[in-house]
């Protein structure tokens, strides 16, 4: 059955990562004779200076009928003055709304022999391997009201956090899931002594706890738990929290990990259809230069076809693939300790060698 995948670059070193994953996806059709079809669209600042819109009608549409979306990444200074609607972050958040892409799978693990990468020390480091399950299309990122109020004195801003229990239960659900597939522990991470919608929060997983016995669940204040990843990230196995900690937990644990370029990320929908990007940004300082680490666009890739494309074996071999690429001591730049690094448009052969010598 053909399976349709869209390929969005973005901005920044969207590009270049996305073009490493593209590399090693057609390696995969060719290779196993996949029945794939592949589109690559404009999107953030690269389709607002072409179309202006930095998510074209055509390529929302085009999104709503794929089957997986390997997304690059939006934004740098050029379009920092825009007015929302039109800046290129607007695109990302427009997606994962329309396509009600609620559950973001953020894992944050570690290569043994990049430990020294991390500003953790070895000891508290090694071994880290957690999930974080980020509820992605509520809160107060897409509260309503919100707004800047500049007709009275003084000025004010103000957004809204709000979560139904709809939207609590079915990323509870995913949380709790993955922790029956994992080491059987889930923390819920809110703000429960200070915000009605975490009190509302903390009860509703609690209540749920009592369906899934085999999983030992605990809870924790989210800036508690920001320290506690730092002191001792090794605790935790899959934490669940809402848009706004998920996103600083997610970054914090990202960093641990030595670089933030070798982490990806799903964002998924009921059905698991979903949208697979690294968890790093457009870096516009590197964009163009080559330098880019596309470990976590080509992990994204696999997280792609696991979830949403049903080739789970091959998923492991590019999972394997890129074990061994770190083992033999392969480098990018932001995880080399010298100079003898290699530019992003070599790692993709790299990882197609692997692969093929399997």
């Amino acid at each position: 059955m053909n399976k349709n995948i869209l390929v969005l670059p973005g901005d920044g070193i969207g590009q270049e990562v996305t073009a490493s994953a593209t590399k090693v996806l057609e390696f995969l059709i060719e290779k196993y004779s996949l029945d794939f079809s592949v589109t690559s669209m404009d999107v953030g600042g690269t389709a607002y200076d072409q179309y202006g819109s930095p998510l074209p009608e055509e390529v929302l549409s085009s999104a709503k009928e794929a089957d997986a979306i390997l997304f690059g990444a939006v934004g740098g200074p050029k379009w920092d003055n825009l007015d929302w609607d039109v800046r290129p972050e607007n695109a990302l958040l427009t997606l994962r709304k329309e396509l009600n892409l609620f559950a973001n799978l953020r894992p944050a693990f570690l290569f043994n022999e990049l430990s020294e990468a991390s500003p953790l020390k070895k000891e508290i480091i090694e071994n880290l391997d957690i999930l974080i399950v980020r509820e992605l299309t509520g809160g107060i990122y897409f509260g309503e009201p919100r707004g800047i109020v500049e007709d009275k004195e003084p000025n004010y801003a103000f957004n809204t956090m709000i979560y139904n229990e709809e939207e609590i239960r079915r990323i509870a659900k995913v949380a709790f899931e993955s922790a029956q597939k994992r080491n059987g522990k889930l923390c819920s991470v809110e703000k429960a002594n200070v915000l009605e919608v975490s009190k509302f929060w903390r009860s509703i997983v609690t209540e749920m706890s009592s369906d899934y016995p085999d999983v030992e669940l605990s809870h924790q204040l989210a800036d508690n738990t920001a320290m506690q990843l730092v002191l001792n990230p090794k605790q935790f196995d899959v934490i669940v929290a809402s848009n706004l900690f998920g996103d600083i937990l997610s970054d914090i644990a990202a960093t641990l990990t030595g670089s933030i370029g070798m982490l990806p990320s799903a964002s998924l929908d009921s059905s698991f259809k979903g949208m697979f990007e690294p968890c790093h940004g457009s870096a516009p300082d590197i964009a163009g230069k080559n330098l880019a680490n596309p470990l976590a666009m080509i992990s994204s890739l696999s997280m792609a076809l696991r979830y949403s494309l049903n080739q789970e074996k091959i998923s492991d071999k590019i999972d394997e693939a890129i074990k061994k690429f770190i083992q033999v001591g392969h480098r990018t730049i932001d995880i080399s300790t010298d100079d003898n690094y290699l530019m992003t448009s070599d790692v993709a052969e790299k990882i197609i060698k692997i692969i093929n010598n399997d």
